[in-house]
C-alpha cells in the first residue's frame, strides 16, 4: 500500500481548513477587531520542542483562505529537524489576519508535527533493520489522510487508508465467514486485485493463511518465538505484520524477528502536540 504524497492532498487540505476556519472564527473574529484594519504587523513562529515539521502546506491554506495578502516565509520543511526555541515561519501583513488565524495554523503544525515527531522516534529505534513501521486508523476524526501524511514525514509509513482499499480481515470477520480459507477465497472474489490480508493468533492459523493465499498476514499478539518460527514456515509467501501489545519497549526486538511490518496505533491515536509560539511586532 502506498504511502500518502501530499500532491495528492490538495482537496483535502482546502477542506480541513475551511473547517478548521469555521470552527475558530465564525461569523467572524470580534476580538481582532480591537486592531485598526490598516496595521500591519510581522510575526514569528517558534517551537519550543525538539520535533519534526510536518503541516507547513495546512499552515499556508489557512492564511491563503483567511487573508491572500499574508506573506509566509517558511525556515523549514516537512520532515526535515527542528531544535528547541528554532524559528520555523515568518508571517507579514495584516494585524488582524495575522491574529484571527494564529489559532487555526499553529493547531495543525503542532498536531501534525507530533505525529511526524513520534514517528521519526519509533523509526530511529529500528532504522538498521528490514522493518517498516505502519500506522493504522486510529486517526483523529476528518483528520486521517493529514495525519497519516504527518507518518510519512516521521520516515515511517501508511496501512490502508480506510475500509475501501484494503482487506483486513479479523476474528469476528473469519467466525462470520466461516473460517479463515473461506474468507480469503470470498475476499479474492469480491474484489479481485484489492491486498488481503488476514489476522491470525497462532501458528496453526498461519499455516491456513498461506495455503490459502493470503498477501498479508497479521501476527496478533504472538510471542517473539513464535513470531521467528512464522517468519521462518513463511519463507518469503506473504508480507508479515506483527501487530498488538507493541511499546517502544518491545519495538526493537519485535522488529529483529524479520518480520516486514509493525504496525503501531499510538503512532497518530497518543500523540503530544509540539508546543509552537506566535511572537508578533507591530
Amino acid at each position: 500500500m502506498p504511502n500518502l504524497r501530499l500532491a495528492d492532498l490538495t482537496a483535502e487540505i482546502e477542506a480541513n481548513v475551511r473547517r478548521a476556519l469555521l470552527e475558530d472564527i465564525g461569523s467572524g473574529d470580534i476580538t481582532a477587531q480591537l486592531i485598526p484594519a490598516e496595521r500591519l504587523a510581522t510575526a514569528t513562529i517558534i517551537t519550543r520542542d525538539d520535533c519534526v515539521i510536518a503541516g507547513t502546506a495546512w499552515v499556508d491554506a489557512v492564511f491563503r483562505q483567511l487573508d491572500p495578502r499574508v506573506a509566509v516565509h517558511w525556515q523549514v520543511k516537512d520532515g526535515e529537524r527542528a531544535k528547541a526555541n528554532q524559528a520555523l515561519f515568518q508571517l507579514e501583513g495584516p494585524a488582524r489576519s495575522l491574529l484571527s488565524g494564529e489559532r487555526s495554523a499553529l493547531n495543525f503544525l503542532q498536531m501534525l508535527s507530533g505525529v511526524a515527531t513520534r514517528a521519526q522516534c519509533l523509526a530511529d529505534q529500528v532504522a538498521d533493520t528490514q522493518v517498516k513501521l505502519l500506522d493504522t486508523r486510529k486517526t483523529l476524526p476528518g483528520l486521517r489522510l493529514a495525519q497519516k501524511y504527518a507518518v510519512t514525514c516521521g520516515g515511517c509509513h501508511n496501512h490502508r487508508i480506510g475500509l475501501y482499499d484494503a482487506f483486513l480481515i479479523k476474528e469476528n470477520h473469519i467466525a462470520a465467514s466461516g473460517g479463515i480459507a473461506q474468507a480469503i477465497a470470498a475476499a479474492h472474489r469480491i474484489a479481485p486485485g484489492k491486498p488481503v490480508e488476514i489476522e491470525v493468533e497462532s501458528l496453526v492459523e498461519l499455516r491456513e493463511a498461506l495455503d490459502a493465499g493470503a498477501d498479508i498476514i497479521m501476527l496478533d499478539e504472538l510471542s517473539l518465538d513464535d513470531m521467528r518460527e512464522a517468519v521462518r514456515l513463511n519463507a518469503g509467501k506473504a508480507k508479515l505484520e506483527a501487530s498488538g501489545g507493541v511499546t517502544e519497549d518491545t519495538l526493537r526486538v519485535i522488529a529483529q524477528t524479520g518480520v516486514d511490518y509493525v504496525s503501531i496505533g499510538a503512532m497518530t491515536k497518543d500523540v503530544k502536540a509540539v508546543d509552537l509560539s506566535m511572537r508578533l511586532s507591530l
